[in-house]
C-alpha cells in the first residue's frame, strides 16, 4: 500500500521527538531542512496539521517554520497541492551577463514571453539614466523571464534608439539584448550599476510570477555601460526571492 502525505515515513524524519530543553520551532526547522536536503525538488512535504501532530506542537509553530523556509527559499507553497521542496536558486553572479547566457551556463533553459514592446518618448526619469534628452524615443521592452519553463522574473527595459536604430522591429521572445546590440552595433556590456531591493509585488506581479502576493521578491534597478561609458540600458526587474539571488563580489584594492 502506498504511502500518502498524510503519514510521516519514520525513515524520513531524524527523531520522533522534540528535546523540551531546547525551541520547538528551531528543532523543527532543521529537522524540515535534513529532510529538504534528501529529496529531490518538487518533493511534497508533510503538511502542517501532520507535522503538528507527529511532534505534538502546535500548528502556529509549524506554520511558521514554514513561511521561514519559503521565504529562505527552501521550500515553495503550490496552490492545491501543498508544501513542495524548491529548486536550486541560481546566483547571478554579476549584472552584465545577460539572463539566457546566466540560465544556460546554470544547465537551465532560458524563455522570455513578451509582454509589451513599445517606442515611447523618454519621461525625465528615463532620460537622466539613459544620458539622453527628455523625449527622445526609447524603446520600452516588458517581458516575463522563465527558467526550465517556470517564471523567473519580470523584466522592463529602456533602450535608446536614437543610438540602436532598428530595435523596435525585432521580435524579442527568443533574443537576448546584449547578444543583439553586440551582433548589430559591436558594444558590449562593461560595467553596470545597480541598486537591489527586497520588496513584496502587487497583485499583478505575483500572478505573473505564479507566487503568493506576500513572497518576497528583489526588485533590481540597473543602467549598463559599454567600455567607453556610454549607456547600452535601463532595467528595472522584479526577481522571484525563492528562485533567485544576486552573488556580490568585493574587492580591496592595494595601498
Amino acid at each position: 500500500m502506498s504511502r500518502t502525505r498524510h503519514e510521516i515515513d519514520p525513515s524520513l524524519l531524524s527523531t520522533t521527538a522534540l528535546a523540551a530543553d531546547r525551541p520547538k520551532g528551531y528543532q523543527l526547522r532543521k529537522i524540515l531542512e535534513e529532510l529538504a536536503d534528501r529529496l529531490p525538488p518538487g518533493a511534497l512535504m508533510p503538511s502542517e496539521r501532520v507535522l503538528a501532530d507527529h511532534f505534538r506542537i502546535s500548528r502556529t509553530t509549524v506554520r511558521q517554520e514554514i513561511e521561514r523556509m519559503v521565504t529562505d527559499g527552501v521550500l515553495l507553497r503550490r496552490h492545491g497541492h501543498g508544501t513542495v521542496v524548491a529548486e536550486p536558486r541560481p546566483a547571478h553572479a554579476d549584472l552584465i551577463t545577460s539572463f539566457s547566457r546566466d540560465m544556460r551556463a546554470r544547465g537551465m533553459t532560458p524563455g522570455s514571453r513578451v509582454l509589451s514592446a513599445t517606442v515611447e518618448p523618454a519621461t525625465g526619469r528615463v532620460a537622466a539614466r539613459l544620458e539622453i534628452e527628455a523625449g527622445s524615443p526609447v524603446l520600452h521592452l516588458v517581458r516575463l523571464r522563465t527558467a526550465d519553463g517556470s517564471p523567473m522574473a519580470r523584466e522592463s527595459t529602456d533602450v535608446p534608439l536614437a543610438r540602436f536604430p532598428g530595435l523596435e522591429g525585432l521580435h524579442w521572445d527568443e533574443r537576448s539584448l546584449f547578444d543583439t546590440l553586440e551582433e548589430r552595433f559591436g558594444v558590449r556590456p562593461a560595467t553596470s550599476d545597480a541598486h537591489i531591493l527586497a520588496v513584496v509585488p502587487d497583485p499583478h506581479d505575483a500572478e505573473l510570477l505564479e507566487i503568493e502576493p506576500h513572497q518576497p521578491c528583489l526588485l533590481i534597478e540597473a543602467v549598463t555601460r559599454d567600455g567607453a561609458g556610454l549607456v547600452l540600458e535601463s532595467e528595472r526587474s522584479l526577481y522571484r526571492g525563492d528562485r533567485y539571488e544576486v552573488l556580490a563580489r568585493a574587492r580591496r584594492g592595494h595601498h
